[in-house]
């Protein structure tokens, strides 16, 4: 909270006790009080934004039920403590409703009470300042510019769906490669969205065991099963106003498909082992590296949960679809690993970057990431080279004949393997794949064409 002061208004028409209550609370030198004898007064005094007040709830002009409310209007984050003569639990459980923080009974001992809470409340004030100013560096760094490098045309058709995406609550389907960054790109449509301020909760589906998914999503009661020993909060409550972000989706049990069906359609969860309907709002982002569609076809999805959740469909381009995008994003894991290593900024020399653009990258942005850091590592000066590099090219013929490609695709596919593991040798390349040293140089032309 910095230096600014704690300011506390304590509103008591009697006068002896409006002095107990300001002596009290003086003996924190934090605390800088202002004393109030009626409603009409503190409401006037509202500006000055008091982070707590003390509230007498019989005044002479105004009940102290109006003026909660008349508080709450104006500054929900005001704490109010209500401090009465009369024990009374209704009212008392009246005026929590409304929003106050706690209700006190005058008494000789109300001192040491009142200091704790005022204690408490300053600490979990001090708390939601840190934790606001956590969220705005979250969103600073989730920006579009600063969260996802690159100026391909793939990558604009991205950024265009983005925008839609955050202008609505639309259900949002992630889909790409693994290793393109599904996730940075919903974290990135959350933090720019009405919801940014609210949680962005994150599942693998593929990760969590079968029996134990209906739980981790739904939540459950104390003793719901073997091992529960407390109740547990599900994801969708945990998103509550935010987004639910459903990784590798394809992957769901189909027995649990159904039930996930009925939550997004009646928009309410009951935990495991517990009878309480609990609604939800949250936004639901998926992402998958399979073809949903093709397993819709094949009975492994379900028809209806697919339309439920297919919302603006986002595909991410593979790496290798890119083009000069692979340098920028080298550079921008270079220059990272560097500062976070207290190393010395490093460059990329000319074959270094041939030999980057022209790799297959069945890794994508995450092993580019990797390689390059490494790279940064084995260099031993401030230019890292090609011989920097260490790629794993055993793996990366059979990776390329995976995918249905025309066959000037593949051939143009293998002459840039060829290429990156003979260090650029067009003869020697020429001579690997007996053909004419001509023939390679028009592929490479063809390559640079389609970047």
């Amino acid at each position: 909270m910095g230096n600014k002061s704690f300011l506390i208004f304590v509103v008591e028409d009697n006068e002896w006790y409006n002095k107990l209550l300001v002596h009290s609370l003086s003996l924190n030198p934090d605390f800088e009080i202002q004393t109030f004898f009626n409603g009409k007064d503190l409401l006037n005094a509202l500006h000055q934004k008091p982070d707590v007040i003390t509230l007498d709830y019989r005044l002479p002009d105004i009940n102290g039920g109006e003026i909660l409310k008349k508080i709450k209007s104006f500054n929900e984050n005001i704490e109010v403590l209500i401090i009465s003569e009369q024990d009374d639990i209704e009212t008392a459980v009246d005026l929590l409703k409304t929003g106050a923080y706690d209700y006190f009974v005058k008494s000789k001992d109300i001192k040491e009470k009142l200091i704790n809470t005022v204690s408490h409340i300053k600490k979990n004030a001090h708390l939601k300042t840190r934790i606001n100013s956590l969220q705005k560096e979250v969103q600073g760094k989730y920006t579009f510019e600063k969260s996802i490098i690159g100026d391909s045309p793939a990558l604009k058709k991205v950024f265009e769906l983005m925008n839609k995406a955050v202008q609505t609550n639309i259900n949002v389907t992630i889909s790409g490669e693994t290793g393109t960054g599904k996730e940075v790109v919903s974290k990135a449509i959350h933090y720019n969205s009405p919801r940014k301020d609210n949680p962005f909760v994150a599942i693998n589906m593929a990760a969590i065991p079968s029996e134990l998914i209906e739980s981790e999503l739904f939540g459950h009661e104390k003793g719901a099963f073997t091992g529960a020993a407390t109740r547990r909060i599900g994801k969708f409550e945990e998103a509550k106003g935010g987004t639910l972000f459903l990784d590798e989706i394809g992957e769901m049990d189909m027995n649990f498909q159904a039930k996930l069906l009925r939550v997004l359609q009646e928009k309410e969860i009951t935990r495991v082992g517990g009878n309480k309907v609990i609604n939800i709002d949250c936004r639901i982002i998926i992402a998958t590296n399979r073809n949903l569609q093709e397993d819709v076809k094949n009975g492994k999805f379900r028809e209806d949960l697919y339309y439920r959740l297919i919302g603006l469909p986002i595909h991410l381009p593979a790496l290798r679809e890119r083009g000069q995008d692979i340098l920028l994003l080298a550079k921008f894991f270079i220059d990272n690993f560097c500062k976070d290593n207290k190393l010395n900024t490093k460059t990329i020399s000319e074959n270094a970057r041939k030999k980057l653009l022209n790799y297959h990258w069945p890794g994508n942005i995450r092993e580019l990431k990797s390689i390059v850091e490494l790279a940064a590592v084995m260099s031993p000066d401030h230019e890292i080279t090609a011989e920097s590099i260490t790629l794993a090219t055993t793996n990366a013929l059979s990776d390329i004949l995976t995918e249905e490609l025309t066959l000037r695709e593949y051939n143009r596919r293998i002459v840039n393997l060829y290429m990156e593991q003979y260090n650029s040798d067009t003869k020697l390349v020429a001579d690997k794949l007996n053909i004419g040293q001509t023939t390679v140089y028009r592929l490479l032309k063809e390559n640079k064409e389609q970047e």
